[in-house]
């Protein structure tokens, strides 16, 4: 039987891959550079914001609106997990998770707050992760991230430092394939779901 430490778990670990914080140190301080401190802390609150909204209105309507489409949990895993599949894999073969970005007064909301912090990967893995396991790991998961990723935010340019952009790199690029992982098993988890199931 899962403890409910042991279910969080596992809906932290995915969530934290799709989100992957430590990609978006090297684009963030690209996007921020030369800004006043003042004004980076208003981007920052500004993406926050716009990412937490984002993935909870999608987390609380997003199961509602595939059945009112008709999409099955298993169609979704197959789909979902092909969708994290093709996103990790852009990311471990590309320079960059993103392409050029530029900046103005809505910098925090877009590009960062979305997709950067909350893009396709983490919108993806939520709905998931909601059948799977529910509403309030899955919750859960999703504010301990967006937590994470506040500090990442806040100390960005120490990271970036410290790490080097090799070195943040490598990081995001273990989190890509942990990423790719997770997808090949949500795959494989819909793909038995449909053998177990007769088509309706």
């Amino acid at each position: 039987m899962q403890t409910s430490v042991h279910v969080f778990w596992l809906c932290f670990v995915p969530m934290f891959a799709a989100m992957n914080p430590i990609s978006i140190v090297p684009t963030f301080n690209a996007l921020t550079d030369g800004l006043p401190a003042e004004r980076v802390r208003r981007v920052i609150l500004q993406s926050l914001v716009t990412a937490t909204a984002v993935a909870f209105a999608f987390l609380i309507a997003g199961r509602a609106l595939f059945r009112m489409l008709g999409v099955s949990v298993a169609d979704f895993m197959v789909a979902g997990g092909a969708l994290l599949f093709v996103i990790s894999l852009r990311g471990l073969l590309g320079s960059e998770r993103y392409g050029e970005l530029s900046g103005d007064d809505s910098l925090g909301a877009v590009p960062i707050g979305m997709p950067l912090i909350v893009g396709p990967a983490t919108l993806t893995t939520s709905i998931l992760l909601l059948d799977q396991h529910g509403a309030l790991p899955t919750a859960l998961a999703m504010v301990s991230n967006l937590g994470l990723t506040a500090v990442t935010l806040f100390g960005a340019s120490r990271i970036q430092r410290v790490l080097g952009r090799s070195g943040s790199k490598a990081l995001a690029k273990i989190a890509e394939l942990l990423l790719a992982a997770i997808a090949v098993m949500i795959v494989r988890r819909g793909i038995a779901q449909f053998l177990a199931v007769p088509a309706t």
